[in-house]
């Protein structure tokens, strides 16, 4: 199947989805299941470009295992947090809007734009043709950045899980260095896609993964919407975190 074709139906299927979301989000008052969908569109749009594409079957391979184990745990990891409630950020945005739902969808249909712009690596490695050292390496990125995303993901998790920590700010093992080592991690994992992608006439499709992930992650929807929650939450302990801690990029705390 031709590229086009292959984003073509993850337009499709991404409307429909992210409908479908918004629904439950209308049911259930609840829009954090935006993040849910959003990942898990992210692994099926891998997998379509793994199955149908005309590569060589070595990239495809482990673009369907390395895309899809990292779906299916960031997926998982955030319907556990929407279990919970309503995260923090998306209250603030429903007081903010009034609850308004036509703005909600529209939301809901930008996360389904944003999964089509970001499903576009994939189908450069869906017709890549790349063996041996590229698919190597982008195996070992991809593994270095899951470990390092699940270790930052656990120890914020028991950190908040200590009813003690109520109202201060994690500071422990990859907390330390990073405020948002997750997503360093995350930004991190989509260069092995661009390894993988190696000799495909798509290849420069690839490099949208990390320059568009730093875009966002960095200055529109990840660091600026977490800590002005963070802010209205633990305040002045806050305050001081961002003043010793680099935001993104993992470096010694300032004394």
């Amino acid at each position: 199947m031709n590229p086009l074709s292959q984003w073509l139906i993850i337009a499709v299927v991404m409307v429909i989805a992210m409908a479908l979301a918004w629904a439950w989000q209308r049911r259930h008052a609840n829009a954090g299941i935006v993040d849910v969908v959003w990942a898990a569109g992210m692994g099926a749009s891998a997998l379509l470009a793994a199955a149908t594409g005309q590569g060589d079957w070595a990239p495809r391979a482990c673009l369907a295992v390395m895309a899809g184990v990292w779906s299916l745990r960031l997926a998982w990891h955030l319907w556990r947090r929407v279990r919970q409630g309503e995260d923090g950020r998306y209250r603030a945005l429903r007081e903010h809007w009034g609850g308004h739902q036509g703005k909600f969808f529209g939301l809901f249909m930008f996360q389904a734009g944003l999964v089509m712009l970001f499903s576009l690596p994939f189908l450069a490695v869906g017709t890549s043709a790349a063996r041996g050292l590229p698919v190597a390496l982008g195996l070992a990125i991809w593994l270095a950045a899951l470990a390092g995303e699940v270790i930052a993901d656990r120890q914020l998790d028991r950190f908040r899980d200590d009813p003690a920590h109520r109202g201060q700010t994690c500071r422990d093992g990859l907390w330390r260095y990073s405020r948002h080592p997750n997503y360093f991690f995350e930004w991190c994992h989509w260069f092995a896609y661009v390894a993988l992608a190696w000799g495909s006439p798509l290849a420069w499709l690839a490099w949208l993964g990390p320059v568009l992930m730093y875009v966002f992650l960095r200055w529109i929807s990840g660091i600026p919407f977490t800590e002005q929650q963070a802010l209205r939450t633990r305040g002045d302990d806050y305050r001081a975190y961002q003043r010793r801690t680099s935001a993104f990029f993992p470096w010694f705390p300032k004394s």
